[in-house]
């Protein structure tokens, strides 16, 4: 099953893809069912409910009717790996400990959905992809060990951890540089486990105006999702709807690139899906006189 996060009309919806396209609309199928896809996820049985709610039903609305939300809009918390790929590693020429992982967090309003604008920022120059393997938790998780960790992984989705180079390397903490807002993207779907049981198969293929610039096989990740889980949740519960972005590999050799306006990122986990975001300039500051009327209206 695949679900999806949308907005239509100014409200949020959860929808079940019934094919590439086209989808069943959660709020109309079974409106008895939550509107976020995190509170579904926190709900006993929530995937199967909504999997017997879009069960032999036609798509009432395309992708193309709404604008997608990020799949998990609202996250407890986005954990994201750092270096957890050799060939990343190498390239970087950054060191980290090789026997616990490098994480970081992100923070909601740094990321958008599917097809919409990632936003390359006034003071950025180095604004750099990253396609990410991201798994989204289903189940209330506290210390579990790696031999039981796949039990409580929900889903799969695409990442692109867009980052801001030159501010992340202000210090040793990555921080804002990879907290722009609108910088990153999450989507188009959740795929449940049950469609992607082993997506250390799969590759991940980041392209750039169509060429490609990171191709990489998933499984080859210093530190796997079983272990992930069992590290973050040794320190911190994890709740349903909570995502792990896994790391991103190295780029292809001579084939490393910065994001600029007007370029089309995808990133595509193969059997999975394709992420695509255009990336726009920031928008200018509304003149003074604009936020001066504004604040008089609150």
């Amino acid at each position: 099953m695949r679900l999806i996060s949308y907005t239509t009309k100014g409200e949020a919806g959860v929808g079940v893809m019934a094919n590439d396209q086209g989808f069943v609309a959660l709020p109309k199928a079974a409106p008895d069912l939550p509107r976020s896809l995190k509170a579904l996820l926190a709900l006993d049985n929530g995937l199967d409910r909504a999997r017997a709610a879009a069960k032999g039903k036609t798509a009432d609305l395309k992708l193309a009717d709404v604008a997608l939300l990020p799949v998990i809009p609202d996250p407890q918390a986005i954990w994201c790996l750092a270096l957890n790929y050799k060939e990343h590693i190498q390239e970087t020429g950054l060191t980290t400990n090789p026997d616990f992982p490098h994480i970081f967090l992100r923070v909601p309003c740094s990321q958008v959905g599917h097809d919409q604008p990632i936003v390359k920022h006034t003071h950025t120059n180095a604004y750099d992809y990253e396609g990410e393997l991201a798994v989204v938790i289903g189940r209330k998780a506290r210390h579990v060990a790696e031999k039981d960790a796949l039990k409580y992984v929900a889903g799969y989705s695409c990442y692109n951890e867009g980052s801001v180079r030159e501010y992340q390397r202000h210090n040793r903490n990555f921080g804002i540089g990879k907290n722009f807002e609108a910088s990153g993207s999450f989507g188009p779907w959740l795929m449940t486990t049950d469609e992607l049981p082993d997506p250390n198969k799969s590759r991940i293929i980041t392209r750039l105006n169509g060429d490609e610039k990171q191709n990489t096989v998933a499984g080859e990740m210093i530190f796997s999702i079983p272990n992930l889980i069992h590290y973050i949740s040794t320190g911190h519960t994890l709740f349903p709807g909570d995502v792990i972005v896994c790391g991103t590999p190295g780029a292809i050799p001579g084939k490393k690139a910065h994001m600029n306006v007007g370029d089309m990122c995808e990133i595509e986990v193969t059997g999975l899906g394709v992420l695509r975001n255009k990336v726009v300039a920031e928008a200018p500051p509304a003149p003074a006189y604009a936020r001066q009327a504004e604040h008089a209206a609150e």
